[in-house]
Order: C-alpha cells, then sequence, then structure tokens
C-alpha cells in the first residue's frame, strides 16, 4: 500500500485531508505536535523542527509528503535534506503570494489590481521571510527547484472545521448575538474568493495520485460576494437579516468584514481541471455548513477570543463587531 506523510493533519486542512487520503487507499502517517483524533492514520507525535521526530515520520520512506502548514523555505529545507525519502510533495501555499503590474499585492498598503480571474503565472511578490507572502513564495520556490515531483497549492479564504482564523465567525457570531441586519462597506461586492477545506482535501488527493511539478490554484467554484456569503451563512444557521449596503470602504467599523476588499480577488482554477480531473465537491453554500456548525460548537464552552485566537489577530484590521458605530449608523440612514 502506498505511504502518504501528512505534516499538520490534525489542523484545519489536515482533519479533511487526511481522511480524503485514507478512503483513496492510502495508508497515512500524520506528524503533529499534540495528540488528536487522526480516524484510522498512525499518529506520529513530535515537532516538525525536531530532525528525530521528521525521521520518525518518514520511516524508510514515504510515496507521497503532504505539508499544509509550512511557512517559509526554512521548513522546507530540513524535509529536503531527506528527498531520497519522498517520492513526491503536495504542499499548501496561499493565494496572498500574487501582485500585480506594479508590485501591489495583498500587503501592500494598497491592495492589488488583479485580473479577473488570477491565473497561476500571475506575478508573485519576491522570496524572503519577512512576511507571510513572501515567506510562501521562499517555500514554493524551494520546493519548485528540487529533484522531488512537486504540487503547490494557492487557496484563497479558507474555510472548514477547525479554523483559529474563521472569517465565517463575522456572521456566526452576529446570528448568535440577535443581530438581524448586515451592514456591508463597498455596497456588499466585494469578492474575495474562499478557498471549502473539502477543496483543499479532493485537490490534495488528486495531486497525490499524479506526481508532477505543478502550481495550482484552489478555490471554491464560485467567487462570492460578500453579501452573498453573509446569506449563505445566515441560512446554514436558519436565520434571516436584512442588508444594508454602504458605497466604498468601512468607516470605524461599519460595513467592514474579512472579505471586504475594493476590487475582486478572484482565482481561475481551470488549469486543475485540465491537470487534474478536478471537479469542486460543492459550492460555498454546499460547504459552509460544517464550518460554521463547528464554530457554533467550539464557541459554547469558552471564550471565542480563545477558540479563534486568529480571528482575534485579525483584528488589527479594524473592529468586526462595532455594534454601537453600526447602530448610530443605521439610526442616521433612517
Amino acid at each position: 500500500m502506498a505511504t502518504a506523510l501528512v505534516i499538520g493533519g490534525s489542523g484545519q486542512i489536515g482533519r479533511a485531508a487526511v481522511p480524503a487520503l485514507l478512503a483513496d487507499g492510502w495508508d497515512v502517517r500524520v506528524l503533529a505536535r499534540h495528540r488528536a483524533d487522526v480516524g484510522e492514520a498512525e499518529l506520529v507525535l513530535g515537532d516538525r523542527d525536531d530532525p528525530a521526530a521528521l525521521d520518525d515520520a518518514l520511516g524508510s520512506g514515504v510515496d507521497v509528503l503532504v505539508d499544509v502548514v509550512a511557512y517559509d523555505d526554512r521548513h522546507a529545507a530540513p524535509l529536503l535534506e531527506r528527498a531520497d525519502r519522498i517520492g513526491s510533495a503536495v504542499v499548501v501555499s496561499s493565494a496572498a503570494v500574487y501582485v500585480d503590474v506594479v508590485g501591489d499585492g495583498f500587503e501592500s498598503a494598497r491592495l492589488g489590481a488583479f485580473p479577473v480571474p488570477i491565473r497561476e503565472d500571475q506575478p508573485t511578490v519576491r522570496p524572503g521571510r519577512d512576511s507571510y507572502a513572501t515567506g510562501k513564495v521562499a517555500l514554493e520556490q524551494a520546493w519548485a527547484g528540487s529533484a522531488v515531483p512537486t504540487t503547490i497549492l494557492r487557496p484563497g479564504a479558507i474555510h472548514g472545521p477547525g479554523c483559529v482564523q474563521p472569517r465565517e465567525w463575522t456572521f456566526v457570531k452576529r446570528v448568535l448575538d440577535g443581530r438581524d441586519v448586515r451592514v456591508l462597506a463597498y455596497d456588499g461586492l466585494s469578492r474575495f474568493h474562499t478557498t471549502a477545506t473539502a477543496v483543499l482535501a479532493e485537490l490534495v488527493r488528486l495531486s497525490a495520485a499524479r506526481p508532477g511539478d505543478r502550481v495550482l490554484n484552489a478555490a471554491d467554484p464560485q467567487a462570492l460576494t460578500v453579501a452573498e456569503i453573509a446569506a449563505a451563512v445566515d441560512a446554514a444557521m436558519g436565520a434571516t437579516s436584512r442588508l444594508v449596503t454602504v458605497p466604498g470602504p468601512p468607516v470605524d467599523g461599519v460595513g467592514l468584514t474579512p472579505w471586504s476588499v475594493p476590487g475582486p480577488v478572484v482565482l481561475d482554477t481551470s488549469r486543475a481541471a485540465v491537470e487534474l480531473g478536478y471537479s469542486a465537491p460543492g459550492g460555498y453554500a454546499d460547504t459552509v455548513g460544517a464550518c460554521v456548525e463547528w464554530l457554533v460548537r467550539a464557541a459554547s464552552d469558552r471564550d471565542w477570543r480563545e477558540a479563534f485566537p486568529g480571528f482575534v489577530r485579525m483584528g488589527a484590521m479594524g473592529d468586526f463587531f462595532a455594534y454601537a458605530a453600526e447602530d448610530e449608523f443605521l439610526a442616521r440612514a433612517t
């Protein structure tokens, strides 16, 4: 039986990818720092920065390595030193690597003005270790320059059970708080392409079965507007709300969401269909229910700030729950 090693297999992406590989007949090992339920996979406890843990996880060799939690070339280096024990690789990067023709991207003062849709040959930031995007490019280049056939996946805004940075919490919390209005900037038309963990799992499965050197965008079949995302989350919770739109950017948090962007960010996923025969396992409305259910459960027995620390860090963008400012805006608007 072919063997797969998943690094980060107990996290958000891993909890979808591991069952997909198991169902496809792989013998799966999971390298994780903490004990977790990995189903029928073999759990190898250890830190990826520990050479002994890597050696233990790789054993005499694996047919495919799936790395869903690497950040830059420093995570690639120890694995590539053991390339003789890795048949092929699937590495999760990010669509945050892209820049426009003048070099603006996701980490610049001005969001890049991207073509619609963004293809995999769109320019990227330069490799480095000083930011998320530059680190991901360094990671990509390390693997692409190796002798290991490597599929690099570039997802958009990831959603699914197990996320510590769940953008959907913006709307889930509003339902739980009894807020029946959704105030959205940019007329509610912002499009920031979402990616279900089920989509990533399917692409991991297909890539593992067909090793090769390739870069693939990984995204849901449609790039919904933020208004459509809000409606889908409401529907998953059995709620309804009225929509109020604001022209232009958020002001004092009013209209702010994690998908609120001035221009569209839409990923072209046709290459995956051509090269792997990929077909999406469902659209956003089909897959977000599992995420919503998990969010409600995860926040039911502890403070949401503890449950979703990544979402707390996203607060650098502004206050996603600026209810007082929102109420003042609504009062002025009526």
